[in-house]
């Protein structure tokens, strides 16, 4: 059953969805905005099945059933933490009749609905995730070994399985790209990769040598050491404004900003 969303708004939008008698569509905790009152909402820690029960219990009857279950749920909390994700979600399904509600993210820029028909999953920073139907499994991805320690924003991603319609958000204005229509191969700043479909290869790259111009670049080009790589055919989504772009303008615009020419490699990072 596909999930019936509308994504309003401009600046910082939100996603407006629909559900109908016994739907249920849940989100990250922090992400909600209003609903009407014959929705009810759960918080949980674990994240749905993917079989469409909002999340209930699996894994057979009984003491073995429960710790099977306890056990897969400590492992996803345990993930999360980890990745620095939010420990719970909150669930919201329509009694009685059709429902409505509303969800936003956290920073000013755009949201995006994307359908998963069960062949390939999607990839995305974290933080990106914002609403799902219960039929659509949210799991995290360790990039892992030398691609997550150069990359920094590479280390962690939200993976998302199974079928229907997950809402992400990202910071200022959405380009969607095919590698494959520009030779095979883009190269981005870290922290500009929203989403990409699985297939897409995601790697991390030093930003030129260790000579005059790589430490040029380094040093004043503004982008740190590092570059994102992502190559193959699929859809990416890049956002124009980056979390350390507006933490920075932010600390300019109050009298703290300590990055001075220096650019990316000194730049001042607000955890």
């Amino acid at each position: 059953m596909t999930l019936q969303q509308e994504i309003v708004g401009n600046a910082m939008q939100m996603a407006v969805v629909n559900l109908n008698p016994g739907q249920t569509v849940y989100c990250e905790a922090g992400k909600f905005l209003f609903k009407t009152t014959n929705v009810t909402m759960e918080t949980r820690l674990s994240s749905p099945s993917g079989n469409g029960n909002g999340g209930a219990p699996q894994g057979g009857g009984g003491m073995g059933g429960m710790l099977r279950q306890a056990m897969g749920t400590a492992m996803q909390v345990g993930q999360r933490v980890l990745a620095g994700e939010s420990l719970a979600f909150q669930y919201f399904t329509a009694q009685g009749g059709e429902g409505t509600v509303g969800f936003a993210g956290v920073l000013p820029g755009e949201m995006r609905a994307l359908e998963l028909n069960g062949t390939r999953a999607w990839f995305a920073e974290k933080d990106a995730f914002v609403a799902a139907e219960s039929t659509v499994e949210f799991g995290i991805a360790f990039q892992g070994g030398r691609t997550g320690r150069s990359g920094g924003e590479g280390f962690v991603l939200e993976k998302f399985t199974g079928y229907g319609t997950v809402i992400i958000a990202g910071a200022g204005n959405f380009i969607d790209l095919n590698p494959a229509d520009f030779g095979g191969r883009i190269e981005v700043d870290t922290g500009c990769v929203v989403a990409f479909e699985e297939g897409i290869q995601y790697g991390v790259q030093r930003v030129g040598g260790l000579n005059r111009q790589g430490i040029m670049n380094a040093v004043f080009g503004g982008e740190g050491l590092s570059l994102a790589t992502l190559e193959g055919n699929g859809r990416v989504i890049l956002q124009s404004l980056t979390i350390e772009g507006l933490a920075n303008a932010l600390k300019k615009a109050q009298g703290g900003d300590k990055q001075g020419p220096t650019g990316g490699l000194f730049s001042t990072h607000v955890g």
